[in-house]
């Protein structure tokens, strides 16, 4: 996978800058056993030409599939075509210029447009030259395609046109990836929230708007959230997204718990749910539990910044894990975990059930995971919502383990679901509510 960028222009060796890298230096990376390169091939007053190179490491593809036993894993095409697999690993080593974030002399330079080519390939898609010239020349540029001799299935696209670096980069972020189809990653709301954000500008007026977006967002549930459905007006507001609607029902039920004064939010994150639970009245205190430093760390600039909004109650960051009992988690009155469990070994998950209900004993404990069955109404077959999670349950599997855990039968336990109902397969996400009966 290949992508070169090409600028001849009498202020040619700002791109540089605007990339963050050094023209004298290769550059070279390994993300997990892929390897990315660049090199400038061309650097002088008036012309600049750099390539980047993507080879990712095909067993790591294989793991990385929802098909875990289909053989073909091992002999597809990803390894070779440009697809959202290659805007993965591109996107830290042009993280600069899609953020627009040079170093402060250079800043006035991300509005400049200069006279680029891009040239990416091979490419391996379903649709016809039309369909990917239609994509490409309402953004203003000239659209050359060029096949293989030895494999005229694979196409070289070539794009000419005027624009920024980072308008251009963001434009092929978001339509590289409808042009394959293939997505390595399951896509959620913050596939949204990208989207949204390389689409800035460009992306309402675009004449294919509908099929970028239904290409991008190829579950039904993700896609109606950016788009309104056949026949409904633009002005119709917003549907929220699965994660507010579980953060949302979380909160509702915090607030109705008679006792709440402590929370305990395991696997915390980046403090999305920690930070709502600021505001709830009634609680003086809330351990934000993540053993992911860079996730605390997000977490915490997220308190910092609601510090400001009147009443709320800062999160404490708590360093810990699920696996190690922590003497400070004893005897809260509430304990979160908001789509955890689904990331954990199944057999790990005795164990630290035992931990939460027979050591920590709190009032409340609260557990969100995905339904299993609401799968069949994103389309997903056989797979997981997400590379990590180690398993999904269906709703009557939820049940029977929740029952299981609590072994001294010591927790009324209750279920109810979060998202759209479907007549057959339920809601998207389960959430049981224990409630320790010397409380209830």
């Amino acid at each position: 996978m290949q992508l070169t960028i090409h600028t001849a222009d009498k202020d040619a060796r700002v791109i540089s800058h605007l990339l963050a890298k050094n023209p004298a230096n290769l550059y070279e990376r390994s993300q997990n056993g892929h390897l990315v390169r660049m090199f400038f091939s061309t650097f002088s007053e008036d012309e600049v030409e750099v390539t980047f190179f993507v080879t990712p490491d095909p067993i790591e593809l294989s793991r990385d599939g929802s098909e875990k036993y289909d053989i073909t894993s091992y002999i597809n095409d990803r390894e070779f075509s440009v697809s959202s697999i290659f805007c993965t690993f591109l996107r830290t080593a042009l993280g600069t210029a899609l953020n627009g974030k040079p170093k402060e002399a250079y800043t006035e330079w991300v509005d400049h447009a200069f006279p680029f080519t891009f040239e990416f390939g091979p490419l391996a898609s379903s649709l016809s030259d039309g369909a990917i010239t239609e994509l490409f020349e309402p953004l203003g540029f000239s659209v050359g395609i060029d096949r293989s001799e030895g494999e005229p299935a694979a196409r070289f696209i070539t794009l000419k046109g005027r624009t920024t670096l980072q308008l251009g980069l963001r434009q092929l972020f978001v339509l590289i990836p409808v042009l394959d189809q293939y997505k390595h990653y399951y896509i959620d709301e913050k596939e949204i929230d990208k989207i949204e954000r390389y689409g800035e500008g460009w992306l309402d007026d675009h004449p294919k708007r509908a099929f970028i977006l239904q290409r991008a967002l190829r579950f039904k549930d993700v896609y109606r959230h950016v788009l309104p459905e056949e026949g409904k007006g633009k002005s119709e507001p917003a549907k929220p997204r699965l994660n507010e609607t579980r953060y949302e029902s979380i909160i509702q039920v915090v607030k109705g718990l008679q006792t709440k004064s402590s929370v305990v939010d395991m696997g915390s994150g980046e403090g999305k749910l920690a930070t709502r639970l600021g505001f709830v009245p009634g609680i003086e205190e809330i351990l934000a539990v993540e053993p992911s430093e860079q996730a605390a760390l997000k977490a915490l600039k997220r308190f910092e910044k609601a510090e400001s909004q009147a009443g709320f109650l800062k999160p404490t960051n708590v360093m810990g894990s699920l696996f190690y009992y922590d003497e400070r988690l004893r005897n809260k009155d509430v304990i979160i975990l908001c789509e955890v469990i689904e990331h954990i070994d199944e057999h790990r998950l005795p164990k630290i059930m035992e931990t939460i209900l027979g050591a920590y004993r709190p009032r409340t404990l609260l557990i969100t995971t995905p339904n299993a069955e609401y799968n069949r109404v994103y389309d997903m077959g056989e797979g997981y919502r997400h590379p990590d999670h180690r398993f999904e349950w269906t709703r009557e599997e939820f049940q029977t383990w929740c029952r299981n855990m609590d072994g001294d039968q010591a927790y009324d336990i209750t279920h109810q679901g979060i998202g759209d109902d479907h007549d057959t397969h339920g809601q998207p996400t389960q959430f049981a509510i224990f409630t320790r009966k010397e409380e209830s």
